[in-house]
């Protein structure tokens, strides 16, 4: 019972939370949403069974992903009126992803009613008596190791690449010196005073 009772309660406020994410006028706002709608996409997680997943949900998306939408949204100087136009322009093709992409779940769930295919137990069998994390790491590190590790190299690159883009010199902008902050003595950079009690501040 109380599992059909927390099933509910987190599928409500996810997607109350993913409809405000859209709505909310405020792109601060919608990121705020859009966490909320993760942190409850990861209780519905957990009561699947998929603890992995639910841990990557609270790390990664709401734990880098939204918070630097989030960065990204406060450091930009964004024109709602442009924002707004946009919407109004790209409306009918939305409501065609949107028609397609509910059909598409119809579709889905007629054909799961009609009746499963059980393409994990051939894409990947594993064994049952192992927990979800161990079944995730022992395919990885087994049949998909060099898909895994393609990954890694991609991601390093894409980090790599980041990085010299931001490493370019650019006229007017001052570069940090390592060194030279290194270097810097304590008395350099701070200053001790016996102020008197009274006699305010001397600046």
């Amino acid at each position: 019972m109380i599992q059909i009772f927390a099933f509910y309660i987190f599928a409500t406020v996810c997607i109350a939370s993913a409809a405000m994410v859209i709505f909310s006028r405020n792109p601060v706002h919608s990121v705020m949403w859009l966490i909320l709608a993760f942190f409850n996409a990861a209780g519905l997680m957990l009561l699947c069974g998929a603890e992995f997943i639910a841990m990557l949900l609270i790390i990664v998306y709401v734990g880098a992903v939204a918070v630097l939408f989030l960065f990204v949204v406060m450091m930009l100087d964004i024109d709602f009126a442009e924002l707004r136009a946009g919407f109004v322009r790209y409306l009918p093709l939305g409501a065609l992803v949107a028609i397609i992409l509910v059909a598409e779940l119809v579709f889905a769930l007629g054909a799961w009613n009609a009746g499963a295919i059980d393409m994990a137990a051939r894409a990947a069998p594993i064994a049952t008596d192992m927990t979800n994390i161990e079944q995730i790491g022992a395919q990885i590190f087994t049949r998909y190791v060099f898909l895994f590790e393609a990954s890694g190299m991609i991601l390093l690159v894409a980090m790599i690449g980041a990085i010299v883009l931001t490493n370019r010199q650019r006229a007017g902008v001052r570069r940090q010196v390592i060194a030279d902050q290194v270097r810097r003595r304590p008395e350099e950079a701070t200053r001790l005073v016996d102020q008197p009690v009274g006699q305010g501040v001397e600046l």
